[in-house]
């Protein structure tokens, strides 16, 4: 800094500012200008749930929409229901695959039935039998043939009889093993895929379904209907049925402009008026400062206010049985505190 440039600042720091007829003014009598009191900001009021759409989460025809504006409203309950007969259909149809899928595996752990097994078991009994009366057939011809009382064709047959009883008899207990065996490794593996499978189906099916079923996301009351029966919605979110919103409880999205937002703190005391309501001031707190500036959304009806000046979102939480209707614009005011003494 030169020696000129410094004088300069010493001379517009020092001097006494003058009046039109070039009168000084001495600083002790020089204007105070007021402090101000209050952020004034336009703002909302909305349900301290924000105002939720509610939107079907595929595509279809509405066949029932079954709550109106100002119906109470809990969360998981149905509000809307689309066309749903073909998702229906297979739901059950999977039902019925799970069902088949499951006897299989159940006829695999378990194996063959008792009937069968006892089946099994008298065909072995069986089999032994012609084996026993096979073998003394032969006996019988072979003693007749060592006294040449018999013929060596006689003898020849009852041996094909004996060598028929002994396969039968080792057919009937190959079959019985077979029937008590437990299942192979492989086979209960693929029957425990395909009822994996089936479950899996059935499972899509049924999301599909609920899907088509839409429900309430919170408790609160249905703020606005979009949609009626008989109309298409889609999954985009283009196509709201229902508003809702919880209003146990209100708030105000107040826009600050970006030239006060340093005075903006949580907690800070605040009020709002609305023009409805004359001169009546509704208390509330700040509980949320915005971390994004952003473009205005609410507008006064002043022709000359600026369109695009930047703003700070700042929840209000009102006091409970303020009774104003969510959407209502009001004009929003945060007290600015008073500083603190010195010690």
């Amino acid at each position: 800094m030169n020696a000129s440039s410094a004088f300069l600042i010493l001379a517009l720091t020092t001097v006494p500012p003058l009046l039109a007829g070039g009168q000084v003014v001495p600083p002790a009598e020089l204007p105070v200008p007021i402090p101000r009191t209050v952020i004034a900001a336009l703002g909302r009021v909305e349900p301290v749930s924000e105002e939720i759409r509610i939107a079907a989460a595929i595509s279809g025809r509405l066949a029932e929409v079954a709550l109106d504006e100002g119906d109470p409203v809990e969360r998981g309950q149905i509000v809307a229901t689309l066309e749903n007969a073909d998702h229906r259909a297979r739901v059950q149809a999977g039902e019925a695959s799970v069902a088949v899928a499951r006897a299989a595996l159940d006829m695999v752990i378990n194996g063959a039935r008792p009937a069968e097994r006892a089946e099994a078991a008298a065909a072995v009994d069986e089999a032994q039998a012609r084996l026993d009366r096979a073998e003394r057939e032969f006996a019988r011809q072979r003693a007749l043939a060592e006294k040449k009382l018999g013929s060596n064709q006689d003898l020849d047959n009852t041996l094909s009889d004996l060598d028929l009883a002994r396969a039968g008899l080792a057919r009937a207990g190959q079959h019985l093993a077979v029937v008590d065996a437990p299942a192979r490794a492989d086979e209960h593996a693929k029957a425990q895929a395909q009822l994996a499978l089936a479950q899996a189906q059935l499972e899509e099916a049924q999301a599909v379904y609920e899907k088509s079923i839409v429900r309430s996301p919170i408790d609160g009351t249905v703020l606005r209907r979009f949609r009626h029966a008989g109309e298409q919605v889609t999954e985009m979110g283009d196509t709201p049925i229902l508003a809702v919103g919880d209003l146990s409880r209100l708030r105000v999205r107040a826009e600050v402009d970006e030239a006060d937002i340093a005075l903006v703190h949580l907690g800070q005391s605040a009020y709002v008026q609305a023009d409805a309501y004359g001169e009546r001031r509704i208390p509330g707190r700040v509980s949320r400062v915005g971390r994004l500036m952003g473009r205005k959304n609410v507008f006064s009806d002043d022709p000359g206010e600026r369109k695009d000046s930047r703003v700070l979102d700042v929840l209000i939480d009102l006091g409970p049985g303020t009774g104003l209707p969510a959407g209502l614009r009001v004009d929003a005011y945060l007290v600015i505190d008073a500083p603190k003494d010195k010690d």
